[in-house]
């Protein structure tokens, strides 16, 4: 048997080493099972999409599977999920939009930047800006989102996808999915 204080040392010395071991950082992996946490209205990596055709034909696109569907007209329908909104809609026009019909159009929108961009439907004018959110109808309070608005042309036909959600979620993937997924039908 051990005298009291030569079992105390004992127990001093292992609390020491243990402490010593711990120095702050830690040898563990971080979980790959955890849950992310994401800010409000940021699209899950996992979201699936499904093909959509406006009922007046003349275009599809990939839309996020799940969410709500409105529609005005033949050649309008909006996409919602929470926080988050795409809009697209076709009209005849008698050819693209212009980069100065553009800026004029985006004249007293927040932050606005105009310019072209490519994608698999063609070359479009690109109107990235920030507008207030609708307030929500519990709190009445109101965000910042940002927008991103792409007009394309082929053929006659004018087609306006209109991509919107929080200022601070991170949907440049999804967005880029989108507007990379529109193509013009016969």
């Amino acid at each position: 048997m051990f005298p009291r204080s030569a079992a105390a040392l004992l127990a001093l010395a292992a609390l020491g080493i243990a402490a010593c071991g711990s120095g702050g950082s830690s040898s563990s992996a971080p979980n790959p099972n955890a849950q992310e946490k994401s800010p409000p209205g940021d699209i899950p990596d996992n979201q699936a999409y499904v093909p959509y055709r406006l009922s007046g034909g003349h275009l599809t696109l990939k839309v996020p599977e799940g969410w709500a569907r409105s529609t005005t007209g033949t050649d309008a329908v909006r996409f919602t999920d929470k926080l988050n909104s795409i809009a697209i809609q076709s009209l005849p026009a008698t050819g693209p939009m212009t980069l100065a019909a553009a800026r004029q159009a985006a004249a007293g929108l927040t932050s606005a930047k105009v310019s072209t961009i490519q994608r698999p439907a063609g070359k479009a004018a690109l109107v990235t800006y920030l507008q207030p959110s609708k307030p929500d109808p519990v709190t009445g309070r109101s965000t910042t989102d940002a927008v991103q608005r792409y007009v394309f042309f082929h053929n006659g036909r004018r087609a306006v996808l209109t991509l919107s959600g929080p200022k601070t979620a991170d949907n440049v993937d999804p967005w880029k999915l989108v507007s990379g997924s529109v193509r013009w039908t016969p």
